[in-house]
């Protein structure tokens, strides 16, 4: 029980759990974590529409409120055209979207 609430805590102030989306966005690139990249990139905050780059886990993004498919996806091509521009590192998308 003790290790568990331990974990929970631990991810609790990890991860933008307060707020919905679909956990990680983007696969780990080799040698690098996704999130620092778009961190470095300065995209934490970022949005489209309701779609948030996560200021607490630049790897998620969150449903700030009414967020459409169309706005997350667009937010998620920024990031990695930004990312691609910057670090010369591509991204890819761990969500899946089917139609």
């Amino acid at each position: 029980k003790a290790r568990m609430d331990d974990y929970l805590s631990r991810r609790k102030a990890k991860q933008p759990l307060e707020y919905p989306s679909a956990g990680s966005t983007f696969k780990r690139p080799e040698g690098y974590f996704a999130g620092a990249l778009i961190e470095e990139c300065n995209l934490k905050g970022a949005s489209v529409g309701g779609a948030q780059v996560s200021t607490k886990h630049a790897g998620f993004v969150i449903n700030t409120g009414g967020a459409t498919c169309k706005d997350v996806l667009d937010l998620c091509k920024k990031v990695s055209d930004t990312v691609k521009a910057q670090k010369g590192v591509e991204l890819e998308m761990e969500i899946r979207v089917t139609e």
